[in-house]
């Protein structure tokens, strides 16, 4: 994993020499365009309008466009020239608890690794500090050009620097929640913390993944390989209103108290199958070895003739008992 960013985290007069590594990474299909009638790969051009030609990149720079339609244009110089005190520093701007930070303000998360043998203490200092006193370091850095805010916190026995959203990059969600008063009796609010009980009983994370991603593996394969592509699962129904909340949750409950019971009938049902399957193997193999030791013993198709008569008598004193 190579890093990203280089640089120190600066609080004080302590500077402590680290390297940014991305804490996550997303697993999407690649795909590009083509055209659909013969699959013929689609290219965007750089085209410049009023020359009516094709430029290179390095050709290329960036513009703001005004209100009122004049231009200003920005070349890689005039950015690199802009003033950036957080282009190679973490800079720590005050500590706060780590619940005070709204998570809507949090964006892409990176590992902080120490760059140098000397960084090691400072490093560990900061992060016991930190998880001693349960607080968060509200910082800034600047990131390919662009600075931004960013929360240095602990995780799990290493720092993590999670850059954020600047506050008045949130919007209000001023006229989003519902409008009006309304009543939540109390057996209504027991019965949807039951439900969230019921729900959360041995949830796995870990054990969450794509479903999407895996149907567009198994539809790219198909397509790979010339076959029909694989049947689309049935879509969740989304209800349009709902005419009773404590009979639907009511309900609720009782659905995911069914599944959750039904995992260890499950299991104790394929045990109980696995156990019928070995035990009827187990008799036919008795059964045949039984009766190849019985062929055996004949030898010849006279000796089997010998044995079935001599089974005739007994069947028939066998039915004399029974009358009997």
């Amino acid at each position: 994993m190579r890093s990203s960013w280089k640089g120190a985290i600066t609080f004080g007069l302590v500077s402590i020499p680290v390297q940014l590594f991305p804490a996550t990474e997303e697993h999407n299909v690649p795909l590009h365009q083509v055209h659909e009638t013969d699959g013929g790969r689609i290219r965007l051009k750089r085209y410049c309008e009023l020359e009516e030609r094709e430029v290179p990149y390095k050709e290329i720079a960036k513009a703001y466009e005004a209100p009122d339609g004049r231009q200003a244009v920005l070349t890689d110089e005039d950015m690199a020239e802009l003033p950036l005190p957080s282009k190679k520093v973490i800079d720590v701007l005050a500590f706060v608890d780590a619940d005070e930070i709204d998570p809507l303000m949090l964006s892409k998360a990176y590992y902080l690794q120490t760059a140098t043998a000397g960084a090691a203490k400072p490093y560990v200092l900061l992060r016991e500090a930190l998880t001693k006193s349960g607080k968060a370091a509200v910082t800034k850095i600047t990131l390919r050009t662009r600075e931004s805010l960013a929360l240095l916190r602990v995780h799990d026995d290493i720092l993590i620097l999670q850059t954020m959203l600047w506050p008045d990059e949130v919007r209000t969600p001023a006229g989003l929640a519902p409008e009006g008063k309304f009543e939540i009796r109390p057996q209504e609010l027991k019965m949807a913390t039951s439900l969230m009980d019921t729900l959360s009983e041995d949830f796995d994370f870990q054990a969450l993944h794509d479903e999407y991603k895996e149907a567009l593996d198994s539809l790219v394969t198909a397509r790979l390989d010339g076959i029909a592509p694989p049947e689309p699962g049935e879509e969740a129904e989304t209800p349009d209103n709902v005419v009773d909340l404590m009979a639907a949750l009511t309900a609720s409950v009782e659905a995911a108290n069914r599944g959750h019971a039904a995992g260890p009938a499950k299991k104790a049902g394929a045990r109980k199958t696995a156990a019928k399957k070995t035990a009827t193997k187990s008799a036919a193999k008795g059964a045949t070895g039984t009766a190849s030791k019985s062929a055996a013993k004949g030898g010849t198709k006279g000796g089997a003739k010998g044995a079935a008569k001599k089974s005739g008598p007994a069947k028939k004193t066998a039915g004399r008992r029974a009358s009997a």
